[in-house]
Order: C-alpha cells, then structure tokens, then sequence
C-alpha cells in the first residue's frame, strides 16, 4: 500500500514533464526554450535610418515578417552599415558575422562582374526596371552562381546614376577633364575615366566630408541617394545622365536559413523575390523625381541628356566604358557577352 503514492508521485511526474515537452525544455543556461521563441534576425544596411528604402522597404518589411511568423521571426535593422561595413555586408552574411546584408554590388569590384554587367548604359532608365531586369536574371539562373554561398532575399536596383559637382556643371566629356569623381563601381569607373576624369573609389558613407574637403569635385549618384545622404546640400549643379545604374541586394546567411522550420522559410519566401525587387523601384522612382523637383525648386543648375548612347558628345565615351568593362570580365574567362544579351532581353521585358 505505500507504492502506491510513490508511485502517484512519479506517474504525476513523467505527466508532468512529458506533457509539456511540446512547449518549453530546460535550456543549458537555465532559461526556458518554447516552440513559439523568437528567432532574431540581424539585419545591417548602408542606407540611413531615414532614407526612403529604410523607411518605406525595409522596416515594412521587418515588421510584415514578423506578423506573419505570428511573432517567431523579428528582424533586427541596423542602418549606416551599423554591424557591417558597407564593402563587406555581403561577405559577412556569408560567414553569419550577420544574419542578413544589403550591399551595392560596386562596393566589391571584381566579386559580382556578371551581375555588374547590368549596370551599363543603355540597360536601365528606372529603379523599377533595374530591379526587374536583376531578379529576373537571378530567377532564371543567369546571375544565380555569383551567389552560392548565401541565401538570397531579393535583388533590387537604385534609379540612373547623374553627375553631381560642387563647383561648375558638366555639359560634355571635355568638362570632366582633370575632374575627380566618385565612382560607385567599376562599370561607371569605367565610363568615367574614358571621359577624362579621374574615378575615385568612397563608400557612400564618406561621400559628404570627402565633398565638403575638396577629396572629390563630384559625384555619379542616383537622385534618391543624393537626399538619403544630403548631398544637395553641397552640390548646385547636376548633368542628368543615365549612364550607369547601381545593382543591389538583399541577402541571408545560408545556415541561418537552412535552420528554421519549414513554415518560417515559407514566411521569408513569401516576403522575397520579384515582389520586393519592384517595391523598391517603385519607392526609388518616387523620390528620384522628388529630389529632381527639390533641387529646381533650390535653384540649383540642371543640364538634361536623356539619351546620352545617340548623344555625339556622350556616345563615345560610354560605348568605350562599356567595351572595357566587357573586355575585362571576359577576360576572367566568363561569358560577358551571353549576359550581355540576356540583360538586353531582360531590360526590354521589364522596361515600364
């Protein structure tokens, strides 16, 4: 008779353990695992905390993925490269130093040269049509190998690249000669030492003091960019050019992916690819007119070359700069002109 409450105990016991097993277990430092836990997603960017994509992409898109995990995925967001510096975002997502990076693609020459092949004249005239053109090159697998060692979110692009100085506006090539320009990448290094001038490679970040010091006369910048970073605060005169456009992307540590439950890989499945790629050219194409509007209504001097490859001051130069990009990739032994042609089909797929 007195097993019988020893018993009772331990029944009550492995009840009581067991029954909640599908809940919570003893962690080694004490504290309690639930299958509802949060899992902390670590987001650095380069972009201001108040710039537009922070804004109006990327926080809407942390917390959208939040409610749609009911809770089990919170993102973190570090702007201003805030855990990883601007030319190392992606390569710190690879080694999960982060969990997830957006970088410029020109941040890291050489590392993205079929992707960057994107990039040249003639290819894009929007951010909406940027980021179409590079999802879709990724989707079918033509850009797909440059990226085994993540996980990608999504692609996107930033709207035509113009030139903006401090100190006299550019009319032709000739003008930029002995001039000292930002490049955001080779593709626009390119075209830009082909016109005379002397390319010089800063993060973005840097872009202010090195304007405001005399480092560098001007820069080649998307409209949107140059409010998210305040260079209308320093420049007065802007050529409005397309003559290169900036690839960009969203990318995961492929570990931290491949972790998570089946259903939380279907919340950021959910939430990745083309339908991101043309919310940011949809947002990116907004404030590139804003900035445009902005900059007239300050007085600053505009100088318009909407076509600038049937232009006979421009054509040259660019069809130089794009000859030697070409040049170089093929160079490395890849097929840069295959991706050129695919970039073609993919540029008038997505032309809006």
């Amino acid at each position: 008779m007195k097993l019988a409450p020893l018993f009772s105990i331990g029944a009550l016991a492995a009840i009581s353990l067991f029954g909640c097993s599908n809940q919570s277990a003893d962690t080694t430092d004490g504290s309690s695992a639930t299958s509802q836990d949060t899992t902390v997603l670590r987001f650095s960017h380069f972009w201001p905390a108040t710039s537009s994509i922070s804004t109006e992409v990327f926080e809407p898109w942390a917390k959208q993925i939040e409610t749609d995990s009911n809770g089990r995925l919170k993102v973190e967001l570090y702007p201003s490269a805030g855990l990883a510096k601007a030319d190392v975002t992606y390569e710190s997502a690879a080694k999960g130093t982060i969990d997830i990076g957006s970088q410029a693609h020109g941040y890291t020459s050489g590392r993205f040269p079929l992707t960057q092949i994107t990039e040249l004249p003639g290819l894009s005239n929007s951010a909406t049509q940027m980021g179409c053109m590079l999802q879709t090159l990724y989707e079918d697998g033509t850009l797909a190998s440059e990226y085994k060692d993540t996980h990608m979110l999504f692609m996107y692009g930033a709207g035509p690249g113009s030139l903006h100085t401090t100190d006299k506006l550019i009319r032709t090539p000739a003008d930029m000669k002995g001039m000292r320009i930002r490049r955001p990448s080779a593709v626009a290094g390119d075209i830009i030492e082909s016109a005379g001038a002397s390319p010089v490679g800063l993060p973005a970040n840097d872009m202010y003091t090195s304007l405001q010091r005399g480092v560098v006369d001007g820069l080649s910048f998307p409209w949107e960019a140059v409010t998210a970073f305040k260079i209308d605060e320093i420049t007065k005169y802007h050529t409005n050019i397309p003559f290169y456009s900036s690839a960009l992307m969203v990318t995961m540590n492929k570990d931290k992916y491949d972790s998570l439950p089946d259903d939380l890989k279907q919340v950021l499945d959910k939430n990745s690819g083309m339908a991101l790629a043309n919310k940011v050219g949809e947002v990116f194409d907004k404030h590139d007119q804003m900035a445009i509007q902005a900059a007239k209504d300050k007085g600053d001097e505009i100088i318009e070359i909407p076509d600038p490859l049937n232009d006979p001051n421009w054509k040259g130069p660019l069809e130089k700069g794009t000859k030697k990009y070409l040049s170089d990739v093929k160079a490395l032994g890849l097929d840069a002109d295959s991706v050129y042609e695919k970039a073609k089909a993919a540029s008038a797929a997505c032309k809006v």
